[in-house]
């Protein structure tokens, strides 16, 4: 368990923010699935016509990744205050919370307003590349944080560089 040191603290501060943000954005991003059934449900000419299929993609594409992303944040949050030795930094935990908004805000916007078929607004809120980095870029401190199993490593140290084992892979297949 977690000493009462200021580290801890905000560890655990961090924890309970992903936690916090992790379950509301689960409620909103679960609720727009609910909401994009109904459309559905009731034909909706806005939402079910031909002419705008990619409206009802750029809206389902906003769902999903807003309920991973929403899970990814209470996966940080519930790994931060039960694993001993990880870190949920306050960088990273701030990514994670940017990363669940921006990118399904991108998607939505993308749909709301659609031209000959291609998502509108996108000259505007570019969110999605925006929020893309946030989720990748941010998901390394996590991992390097994280407790190997006994016997395994990460790669190994010669000269006081870390040298990662890559497989190697087949070109031409």
């Amino acid at each position: 368990m977690m000493r009462s040191t200021p580290r801890a603290q905000t560890i655990k501060k961090n924890a309970h923010r992903n936690l916090r943000f992790g379950w509301w954005s689960l409620l909103v991003f679960l609720s727009l699935g609910g909401a994009l059934e109904t459309l559905h449900g009731f034909k909706i000419g806005w939402y079910v016509d031909v002419g705008n299929e990619t409206r009802r993609l750029m809206f389902t594409l906003a769902h999903a990744h807003g309920t991973l992303l929403a899970l990814i944040n209470i996966a940080a949050g519930l790994t931060a205050r039960n694993v001993d030795r990880f870190e949920l930094r306050p960088s990273v935990s701030f990514a994670l919370i940017w990363a669940a908004i921006l990118l399904p805000a991108g998607f939505f916007l993308g749909g709301i307003v659609i031209y000959d078929g291609d998502p509108g607004l996108r000259q505007i809120a570019r969110a999605h590349p925006t929020g893309s980095p946030f989720s990748e870029i941010r998901t390394a401190p996590i991992r390097k944080s994280l407790p190997l199993p006994k016997g395994s490593s990460r790669g190994r140290s010669v000269g006081g560089q870390l040298h990662l084992r890559v497989p190697k892979t087949v070109h031409g297949c």
